[in-house]
C-alpha cells in the first residue's frame, strides 16, 4: 500500500470511528427513543439486555431518586434513569466530543433533570458531598487501573437505602477489603462484562 493510501485509509477509519451510531432507551418516559453515540475509542455503551436487567433489580422508576453516571460515555444509563422519573441525573464525561454529543442528546429530550459536567471524573468525586445520590452508576475504562480509586470515592456517595452499580473487566470479590461493610445484592456477566449491584449490609 502506498503512503498516500495509508493516509486516506487512516482518515477514512478515523472518520468511520467519529460517526455516530445509536443507542435505544429501554423504558420510562423516552421508551425506544433512539439517541446518537459517537463511535469513539473506548466508548462501550452499557448493552439493552444488561441496562433490562439493571432497572428490573432497581425498580422500573426511579421517581425523585438523585442519580450519578461518574463515567458518562455514551450517557446509555443516565438518560435511561432521567426516562424513569430520576429528579436529577448528573453525568460526568471527560471526552470533549462525547460530552457535546450528552448535550446534543440532553436538548434533543429537553431533559431537565440530567446535569452534563465536563470533567475528569475522578476528580469531581473528590469534591463531591458524602450521601448526596440515590444511585451512582461507576462503568470507568476497562485496564486503567482506575476502579479501585473510583470504588474508594464513590461508595462513600451513597447515601442511606442507595445502590452502586459497577461495570468492570473482572468480577468484583464479596470479600474485598474495599467492599468492606457492603455486599453485592445482584450480579451477572455479558460477554466480557462484569456488571454489579452493590448495598450496604445494614440496607438490605
Amino acid at each position: 500500500m502506498s503512503r498516500s493510501s495509508s493516509v486516506s485509509h487512516a482518515r477514512s477509519a478515523s472518520a468511520a470511528r467519529a460517526r455516530p451510531h445509536t443507542i435505544r432507551i429501554i423504558g420510562g418516559e423516552w421508551k425506544r427513543t433512539p439517541l446518537p453515540v459517537l463511535d469513539l475509542e473506548g466508548l462501550r455503551p452499557t448493552p439493552d439486555r444488561v441496562r433490562e436487567t439493571l432497572f428490573n433489580w432497581l425498580g422500573q422508576r426511579l421517581d425523585g431518586q438523585r442519580c450519578l453516571d461518574l463515567f458518562a460515555g455514551s450517557g446509555a444509563l443516565g438518560f435511561e434513569a432521567a426516562s424513569r422519573g430520576a429528579a436529577r441525573v448528573v453525568m460526568v464525561e471527560r471526552n470533549a466530543r462525547a460530552a457535546r454529543q450528552l448535550r446534543e442528546n440532553q436538548a434533543r429530550l429537553a431533559a431537565r433533570a440530567i446535569e452534563i459536567a465536563e470533567a475528569d471524573a475522578l476528580r469531581l468525586a473528590e469534591n463531591l458531598a458524602p450521601g448526596s445520590f440515590d444511585v451512582v452508576f461507576l462503568d470507568p475504562p476497562f485496564g486503567d487501573g482506575v476502579l479501585a480509586r473510583a470504588l474508594e470515592l464513590t461508595l462513600r456517595l451513597v447515601a442511606p437505602g442507595g445502590f452502586l452499580y459497577v461495570e468492570s473487566g473482572e468480577a468484583l470479590e464479596d470479600d474485598a477489603p474495599l467492599l468492606a461493610g457492603w455486599v453485592i445484592a445482584r450480579r451477572g456477566k455479558a460477554g466480557a462484562v462484569h456488571y454489579h449491584l452493590l448495598q450496604r449490609e445494614n440496607d438490605e
